[in-house]
């Protein structure tokens, strides 16, 4: 089965390498990171990482996936990207995302009608693309798989994994990474957070946030003005 992670710059590299390390853990499954050229995409905090092809040669994908980032803003109205993704998915098995990537899936229409999820600073911004938010760490839609920030990456992997390959051997995988996580404070979620420490958070994010809503804004615009040419056109 062919794994095709959309690889592209200011991306946030753990919500690739951490399914990435899930995935590679399973015999059945080739991954390929794919982006526009073979050239280095550097992810936002300056790690380097080298597709191993271009959208030209991708295979077809079995399982479709795209990460989240900073990078993603400048990935909601390219239409290269958008196309790729559209095309990718027609005959994907699975559509996934972690993080911000299903902000990307959401403006290629590869959300619409299903629930998702996102990083909790964007989960909202979802519904502008007419799919529902639900601020859970993996949701399961029919064949959509999404998870939520960043570190979530490992429970959607482990959670496509044994549903593709059953319980017990996403368990050994999740024994032998020692995926166990007793994070150092409590407080990983707004749900577990205290108000102050979230408040700090959104105020420390708040310009980025208003540009990523901004351009969620725009590019479901865009995406509604698209579908509606798209059907005069067919009725015509």
């Amino acid at each position: 089965m062919h794994v095709v992670m959309l690889a592209y710059p200011c991306m946030t590299q753990l919500d690739l390498t951490g399914p990435f390390e899930v995935f590679a853990r399973f015999e059945e499954l080739s991954l390929h990171l794919a982006w526009k050229s073979s050239d280095p995409v550097v992810d936002g905090s300056g790690l380097g990482l080298i597709p191993t092809t271009t959208f030209a040669d991708c295979p077809q994908a079995d399982i479709l996936f795209g990460p989240g980032g900073p990078g993603q803003i400048n990935l909601m109205a390219d239409r290269e990207v958008l196309t790729f993704l559209q095309a990718q998915a027609e005959n994907a098995t699975y559509v996934t995302s972690v993080c911000t990537g299903s902000l990307v899936l959401a403006a290629a229409g590869l959300l619409t009608g299903h629930r998702a999820t996102c990083h909790w600073l964007s989960l909202n911004q979802l519904a502008y693309f007419e799919a529902e938010p639900v601020a859970e760490r993996v949701v399961v839609d029919r064949n959509r798989v999404t998870g939520a920030g960043v570190t979530s990456g490992i429970d959607f992997a482990l959670t496509l994994a044994a549903a593709l390959f059953g319980e017990d051997r996403a368990r050994r995988v999740q024994l032998s990474m020692e995926y166990d996580p007793e994070p150092p404070f409590p407080g990983g979620s707004p749900s577990s957070s205290d108000p102050a420490v979230i408040a700090t958070v959104r105020e420390g994010s708040a310009a980025f946030q208003q540009q990523r809503e901004e351009v969620a804004q725009t590019a479901a615009a865009l995406r509604a003005q698209f579908s509606q040419c798209s059907v005069s056109s067919t009725a015509k």
